[in-house]
């Protein structure tokens, strides 16, 4: 798998993300949650991402976006140690549920913890 997040592993379908918030399941680690729930794509890839910050405590886009920023760059450098004995697909959302301003190197070790919880729970069912 390669280290890029491109346009087709992107979650944007509407349906798609209404269905991952009521019938998806979730992990956390704080300030991140993983929600996530196996479905099927038209296209072959293994899974579709989106990241989401809370507007209620971020007030300025600016802030948001960088935030979002570290979020989608820790997911594209790791994936690929995610996904690599993923069979099935899945869709993603990861949210930043934390107050505070992140820096990279946090955000990054949480997107590892949030992932490792995730592929623990999968290989247990």
């Amino acid at each position: 798998m390669t280290a890029t997040y491109s346009k087709k592993e992107k979650l944007k379908s509407k349906k798609l993300i209404d269905q991952l918030f009521t019938e998806g399941q979730s992990v956390s680690a704080f300030p991140l949650r993983l929600v996530y729930l196996g479905t099927t794509f038209d296209d072959e890839v293994i899974a579709k991402t989106g990241v989401s910050v809370s507007k209620k405590h971020f007030k300025t886009a600016v802030a948001r976006n960088r935030i979002k920023r570290l979020l989608r760059e820790a997911y594209r450098l790791n994936k690929a140690s995610f996904f690599n004995n993923l069979t099935t697909q899945h869709a993603f959302m990861i949210l930043y549920i934390g107050k505070d301003m992140p820096t990279f190197v946090q955000v990054e070790s949480k997107m590892k913890t949030v992932f490792d919880k995730f592929s623990n729970k999968i290989s247990k069912k």
